[in-house]
């Protein structure tokens, strides 16, 4: 049991510490910052959280246990949080999706490092037990109902396999006992993740657990050969139509799965996430774009130019938080107060002033002012 005085530092007085008192005195860094300077996970309102374990399932991947502080309010199957580190003095921020049941108390993240990812190849080469992190509270719709539905399809492909294994593992824990299907492609068997829990779900039969390796198509793990076609689906659901589906991954396997549910006429029942843009961007317009764009907070203004507001910004020596860069965590949200912005990644326009607008797929058409 812990010490009285250790209890008291892990829950401040909350009251106390939001006082404008405590305000004023820990100006300029903040509460949060002084009491991250005692423990790291003490903090009134951020989510900290500390790594408790560290492996590795594949050369390219790296999955963390993460015990969050009292302010972490728990997630549903399938949500994402998005996970802030400090790499060279600088501050990232990504998205991820937790792997574990939504009923535990700790955080499973598995990051696949891309050749050009900062958090995700710092989080791979660097991240140790007692690392930090802070986190976002859980985010995103991509989740099961409730009442859980009778028959369920769930594909992924890569490390898009997370929040679907979230799912998997949260009906394991409830003892569902409806009609699971759970198909991951890999690109070959070493990149197959989760591989000795799936192997298990599958010898005792609990769920319908397939692998389709997509170049070692003869490998004996392979039940399919090749990417996702109609064949696939034949073969492990042909009762696909009458199933809630999600799905998680490569562009590609998302494309292919919605062209046969819009054939079949079932868009509907298919729920679909990714942490890429699933289509492709609008190229930014220079012409159109011509204008000042003034960040009115900072009394900065700089032409335009072509670029997306996010670039405009750090071009200019502002460091507003970013996270996905992409559209999706949200992280970079501002208020643009007045002037026309052109979202590259839907190409829709909008002129209404004092708007929140993503500093990072959008881009000025003419003279704009963002309150940064």
């Amino acid at each position: 049991m812990p010490s009285p005085s250790t209890t008291s530092l892990r829950r401040p007085p909350r009251r106390l510490l939001r006082s404008r008192l405590a305000r004023a005195l820990t100006t300029p860094h903040g509460v949060d910052g002084f009491l991250g300077l005692v423990d790291p996970l003490l903090a009134t309102d951020d989510v900290r959280a500390r790594v408790t374990r560290v492996r590795h399932q594949s050369a390219d991947t790296v999955t963390l246990t993460l015990t969050p502080n009292a302010n972490w309010t728990g997630f549903r199957s399938g949500q994402f949080v998005n996970v802030t580190v400090e790499v060279d003095g600088r501050r990232h921020t990504r998205c991820f999706s937790p792997a574990g049941p939504e009923q535990s108390g700790e955080l499973e993240l598995t990051v696949k490092a891309k050749p050009d990812g900062i958090v995700s190849r710092h989080l791979h080469d660097s991240a140790r037990v007692g690392t930090v992190v802070t986190l976002s509270q859980a985010l995103g719709d991509f989740t099961l109902p409730r009442p859980r539905p009778r028959r369920l399809l769930l594909v992924c492909g890569g490390s898009g396999i997370t929040p679907l294994m979230s799912m998997l593992r949260t009906l394991e824990a409830e003892r569902y006992d409806g009609a699971v299907t759970f198909l991951q492609y890999a690109c070959t068997s070493a990149d197959v993740l989760y591989r000795d829990e799936l192997t298990s779900l599958a010898a005792r039969g609990a769920f319908d657990v397939r692998t389709a390796l997509t170049r070692e198509t003869d490998a004996p793990e392979a039940d399919l050969e090749g990417f996702f076609c109609r064949d696939h689906l034949n073969a492990v659901a042909p009762d696909h139509a009458d199933a809630e589906t999600y799905v998680c991954g490569p562009t590609p396997l998302m494309d292919a799965l919605a062209a046969v549910w819009a054939e079949d006429g079932i868009g509907e029942r298919l729920h679909a996430e990714s942490f890429v843009p699933t289509r492709a961007l609008v190229a930014p317009d220079a012409d159109a774009s011509a204008g000042t764009v003034t960040f009115a907070a900072s009394g900065i203004a700089v032409d335009a130019g072509g670029a997306t507001l996010l670039e405009l910004a750090e071009g200019a020596g502002l460091e507003p938080a970013s996270g996905c860069r992409m559209g999706i965590c949200h992280t970079c949200t501002r208020d643009k107060t007045s002037g026309t912005v052109r979202n590259i990644v839907t190409g829709s326009v909008s002129d209404r002033e004092c708007e929140a607008v993503q500093l990072c797929v959008n881009q000025p058409v003419g003279d704009v002012v963002v309150d940064l």
